[in-house]
């Protein structure tokens, strides 16, 4: 359920699980770590998903397990924070919970217009990820981090393009191919210099 299509030097990661919007089990969470883990030789990483939802975050059954808590996300979110290359998210769909920490690792986040954003732990009675709101907080304030963490407030496609929280908006069914329009410099350069300059953007 997790595709990585390693073709050099842009890789893509893609949750392939549509029948149940994404939602992600252990297996395909320790997958999505390890494929992170492995494209540090890439010039790019493009992660994405299939249908109309980029993933609604934990299986329902699996979180009720233990996996709402689980280290994997944090891995998982660290592994992609980590990585030399760019990475961007290609959202085709809508966000939820836990899924949110592997998007806000991101250097850039592309989404379709009709793609929402939510992160309803608090009303499932779980914790974030300790990065998921320090990463959110970066990017579009406290106070609108504490909308969507305290306030519960799902955020259509333009006001998180108004955020911050998005990069940019596209079409839907047109996000893959912008993502990989937005790697073809990067694929072109030598290594070092791309590398370079992601550190000193940080």
């Amino acid at each position: 359920m997790i595709e990585v299509d390693r073709s050099a030097p842009i890789w893509t990661i893609t949750i392939n699980r549509p029948d149940k919007a994404g939602a992600l089990t252990e297996q395909m969470l320790v997958d999505l770590r390890d494929a992170a883990r492995d494209a540090r030789q890439a010039a790019a990483v493009i992660l994405t998903g299939t249908g109309k939802v980029f993933s609604a975050g934990a299986d329902l059954d699996a979180a009720r397990a233990g996996l709402a808590t689980s280290p994997l996300w944090e891995e998982l979110s660290g592994a992609i924070a980590d990585l030399p290359g760019l990475t961007i998210a290609a959202l085709n769909g809508t966000v939820a919970g836990g899924a949110t920490g592997m998007v806000l690792a991101c250097d850039l986040r592309i989404a379709v217009l009709s793609a929402k954003f939510f992160y309803p732990v608090m009303k499932l009675g779980y914790l974030p990820q300790p990065s998921d709101p320090v990463r959110m907080a970066a990017l579009i304030g406290p106070a609108r981090t504490k909308m969507i963490f305290l306030g519960g407030q799902k955020l259509p496609a333009a006001t998180a393009y108004e955020f911050g929280l998005v990069d940019e908006l596209v079409e839907n069914g047109a996000v893959l191919d912008r993502a990989k329009q937005l790697c073809i410099d990067i694929a072109a350069a030598k290594s070092e210099t791309a590398r370079a300059i992601k550190a000193m953007c940080r």
